[in-house]
Order: C-alpha cells, then structure tokens, then sequence
C-alpha cells in the first residue's frame, strides 16, 4: 500500500509508524484507518522488527481523534463501516506480536487517546495532553474510553475523563496510569527508542507470550466494542451529534441543552 496519511519507516528491529496530518491535528479518517491498519500488519509481518513505535507528525498532537469533517457526515450505514475500520485497527494492534510504544508529542484527545490506550507503553513529552471528547460532540468513546480506559485509570476517574471531557497534562496522566513516563519535548523520541531498544534486548518469545497473558482479561471485552459499534452507528446524522459536529467546525460551544434529557 502506498501511503498518504501515514509514514511506516522500519529500521534496526524498529518500526515507526507516523499519523501524518498535522494541518489536521493528525486526526483520522477512514483512509488514515485502513493505512495504520496496514502499517500495523506489515510489521508483524517483519521478522527484521521487534517493537513498533506510533506518534504524531509536528509538536503540536499525536492524534486529536476522528476527523470531524468526515464523522459529521457519517449515516448509520456509513458510520458502522466507519467504526468496523476502527475495530480492526484495534484488534490489530492488540494481537501485535511485538510491543508498541506510543510517543505522545501532542494533544491525545478522543480517537486519538483511545489509539493511546491500544498500545502497550506510553511515552508523553511535557507538552502532551489527554483527554476524551465524546459527549461534547455529541459521541461515545465506545472504540476503549468505556472498555479499557476504566481499566487503565480506574472507573471514577475514567467518568470523570468522560462525562466531563476535561483535558489533562502529561504529568496528570502518569499519576493516574494513562501514560508511563514524561519527558522533555525533544527527548521523546529519543526515549522512545531507548525503550524499543531495551525490549529488544529481551527474549522475544517472552514479550509476545507476556503480551498475550497480559492481554487476556481485556480481550475478553470485544463483545463490548461490537455493541458499542451498533449503537454508536445508529448515533449518526441525529440531530444531537449533528448539533456536536457544527458547532465544533464553527468553534462554538454546543447547545445541547434544547434536546431535554
């Protein structure tokens, strides 16, 4: 596949895959889906790579979610299209034989945090933030912020992330377990390395047989994504996500108060 979103780049036992969209906040669409999807499987495919390292392209986000101007779009058909890209690219990520690291650079915001939550070590330079997004556009994070997320920093806090769609620092996301280290801006992906380098020099039979265990718990879960995918699909073009979407491209505060509750 040639990529247009993305840039996969492979070297030394390291394979880094870059979101490439920085006049967009390096948010995805499904295009940006199908590539990482791809991206992901070519390094598993790789016996030359042994861990993989995800990341933003500029210093200003990593991946601030779904892109708006296609999600506002979405029909119920299309939007569960849309999401299954979406689960594929997690269950890839997931079944990864190798390590991913993510190196946060950035704003981690919706989407982009439920990325963040696939992978298996977080790196965050000082400049990151976190944060989930759903409700005050009208979505679900239902792609890990209602699955993993209250597993990763427990469930009051992940209600909190939710319902209030706060942002949270890279210092903050660390205490409560989002991300396992911070570092200066220009170090991150030099640490990030460090890191991929230090699995490296581990057995990796090991890494993918921890990884599994690891993961078993966890993957138990995919029937929540499924259900999640079902209801969220039918969310599209309603008229409270509808309101969501434009007012987040007229970069207003949204009026949700007139739908009741």
């Amino acid at each position: 596949m040639e990529y247009e979103d993305i840039i996969y780049e492979a070297s030394d036992g390291i394979a880094t895959i870059t979101i490439n969209r920085p006049e967009k906040q390096n948010s995805f669409r499904s295009k940006t889906l199908e590539e990482l999807t791809n991206a992901f499987e070519a390094a598993e495919d790789d016996s030359s790579v042994g861990v993989v390292i995800i990341t933003g392209a500029g210093d200003r986000s990593f991946c601030a979610g779904g892109d708006i101007s296609e999600m506002g779009k979405l029909n119920p058909e299309v939007g569960r299209k849309f999401l299954g890209k979406c689960l594929k690219l997690s269950s890839t990520m997931r079944s990864l034989s190798k390590p991913v690291i993510a190196a946060v650079n950035g704003y981690c915001l919706g989407g982009g945090n439920e990325i963040n939550l696939h992978c298996d070590l977080t790196i965050a330079s000082e400049k990151a933030t976190f944060g989930q997004t759903g409700p005050s556009v009208g979505s679900v994070p239902i792609w890990g912020g209602t699955q993993m997320l209250p597993r990763t920093v427990g469930e009051k806090k992940a209600r909190e992330m939710v319902f209030l769609c706060q942002r949270y620092t890279a210092e903050e996301a660390v205490e409560m377990g989002l991300a396992n280290k911070v570092v200066s801006h220009d170090r991150l992906m030099e640490t990030a390395v460090e890191w991929a380098n230090r699995i490296l020099e581990m057995s990796p039979q090991s890494i993918k047989l921890t990884k599994t265990s690891i993961n078993f718990e966890s993957d138990l879960l995919y029937s929540s994504f499924t259900h999640g995918r079902e209801m969220l699909a039918l969310v599209y073009g309603s008229d409270e996500l509808t309101e969501g979407m434009k007012s987040f491209e007229e970069k207003r505060k949204p009026d949700f108060r007139k739908f009741g509750k």
